[in-house]
């Protein structure tokens, strides 16, 4: 299924539950399913993956509830990965990235490329920008999209723009 079609689907499903985004953000899908949780038990998690359509397993399930109730955050696999060995749930880094890239395909996770190598999956799914600090390998949010474009080109006949990542590298001075 092509992801404009997953995204549409997502968006069907969030509206016949009756979700709504939180104030202050656009609808989309992720931040939709999040809003209808009550501050993260084990249940809120088992809701949202059914509510974006994947199948609520063991380890869908600790993933997520150790992704999710620390509130917006960015994580690589490898940090998740740590953090579940850490809470002793036994889960590979494959399944670790598997699960990562299910959750983003679905809208609940944004993926975020620093670079060619590395790559980071943000819990705030709203649009926003990013800095990455060099040397400490850190992102933090730029809440306001349009302090750093105030308006896009107009795409090719036939296209739309799905998403505009902007990366502001910062050092330390």
């Amino acid at each position: 299924m092509p992801m404009t079609d997953k995204k549409a689907l997502v968006r069907s499903r969030m509206t016949s539950v009756g979700a709504s985004a939180p104030s202050g953000h656009a609808g989309i899908a992720g931040q939709a399913v999040r809003a209808r949780l009550n501050g993260c038990p084990w249940h809120d998690v088992k809701a949202m993956l059914r509510r974006v359509g994947l199948r609520p397993t063991r380890q869908r399930m600790a993933l997520g509830w150790i992704l999710f109730c620390k509130g917006d955050r960015h994580i690589t696999a490898e940090m998740l990965y740590e953090e579940a060995i850490g809470a002793k749930v036994p889960v590979s880094l494959a399944t670790v990235y598997n699960t990562l890239h299910q959750f983003t395909d679905v809208g609940v996770l944004r993926q975020v490329i620093v670079d060619g190598s590395k790559t980071y999956f943000d819990t705030n799914v709203s649009d926003h920008h990013h800095f990455f600090v060099e040397g400490e390998n850190a992102i933090l949010d730029i809440p306001d999209a349009d302090a750093i474009l105030g308006s896009l080109p107009a795409p090719p006949a036939g296209y739309e723009v799905a998403r505009v990542d902007v990366v502001v590298r910062l050092r330390r001075t």
